[in-house]
């Protein structure tokens, strides 16, 4: 699974990439086939608290799933978003075994 990471009007930091690196990656544990994902990081003006947005786009053999959170740090918006993405593969996982 590729992981393409955007950071829009800021630099993100090394350990900051390495953590959406290893957050999004254990997605593969919820569903085998996902081809790619996209996370864009963005600071919501203007600077106050819970402006750090972050969205997740995961592109599973078939369909796309979007996740977007905000919070006061970027990683808990993505681990917000991480886990909000869980629920749908687990879901999408579900249907498939049904049909």
């Amino acid at each position: 699974m590729g992981i393409r990471i955007q950071s829009i009007h800021f630099d993100a930091t090394a350990a900051l990439e390495s953590f959406i690196q290893k957050k999004v990656s254990k997605l593969e544990q919820f569903h085998g086939e996902i081809l790619d994902a996209d996370v864009t990081l963005k600071v919501i003006k203007p600077e106050t608290a819970m402006n750090k947005e972050a969205l997740v786009k995961v592109k599973v053999s078939g369909s796309e799933l979007f996740a977007s959170k905000v919070s006061d740090t970027f990683e808990e918006s993505v681990d917000s978003a991480v886990e909000a993405l869980q629920k749908q593969l687990i879901k999408i996982k579900e249907k498939s075994r049904i049909k």
